[in-house]
């Protein structure tokens, strides 16, 4: 054992460290750009959880939002920074296991990719009082719910009878319409959800 305080956060060095990213797509996810085109991102400050490098960051940054990018990994944060500087964008990186920290002020919207799934389903409970903890009253959770159709991972199946109970009406309201499926680049897909916090 390396001594490190959080276990959580080993594993996710050795992945970093080993390039066993496959969750990455090296670029920005298609569904954060239809969002942006769309107009539907409220407010001026949006946290990115688990951003890994942080394609989204930039290009939330580069929009004009205050992003705060939040990693449990310290290799994924400074990958993170090294491309926010090639680039010559500006946003607030954090090294931290996400089931420990807060921020100062809620956020107007929190972009989801990731994180859920990677957290064990025991953890999910934890994170989604996270979620509704980080945002404002009327903030947005713009979730990517990761669809494997199978057991164990990470990454994690998030089927969406699950998410509706974890994330239940009394304290986010769900769109009327149905989600829209996203490819991965992985073979799997994501359920693009924009949920309000109540």
């Amino acid at each position: 054992m390396s001594g490190d305080p959080d276990p959580r956060r080993a594993p996710w060095e050795a992945r970093w460290r080993e390039g066993r990213t496959g969750w990455d797509r090296g670029g920005v996810s298609p569904t954060l750009e239809a969002w942006l085109s769309a107009g539907v991102i409220p407010g001026r400050r949006v946290l990115v959880p688990g951003a890994g490098r942080g394609y989204e960051v930039e290009a939330l940054a580069r929009r004009g939002y205050k992003v705060t990018a939040v990693d449990i990994a310290a290799e994924a944060c400074q990958q993170l920074r090294d491309g926010l500087d090639a680039a010559g964008v500006e946003a607030r990186v954090v090294q931290a296991d996400l089931l420990a920290w807060q921020p100062d002020t809620p956020f107007d919207a929190v972009y989801e990719q990731t994180c859920l799934c990677a957290l064990d389903p025991a953890d999910w409970p934890a994170y989604e009082q996270r979620l509704y903890g980080w945002l404002r009253p009327g903030g947005v959770l713009l979730a990517l719910f990761m669809q494997t159709g199978a057991s164990g991972g990470p990454p994690f199946h998030c089927a969406l009878p699950e998410m509706a109970t974890l994330f239940d009406s009394e304290r986010w309201q769900w769109p009327a319409e149905p989600p829209r499926q996203w490819p991965h680049p992985s073979g799997r897909w994501e359920e693009a959800v924009r949920l309000l916090r109540r």
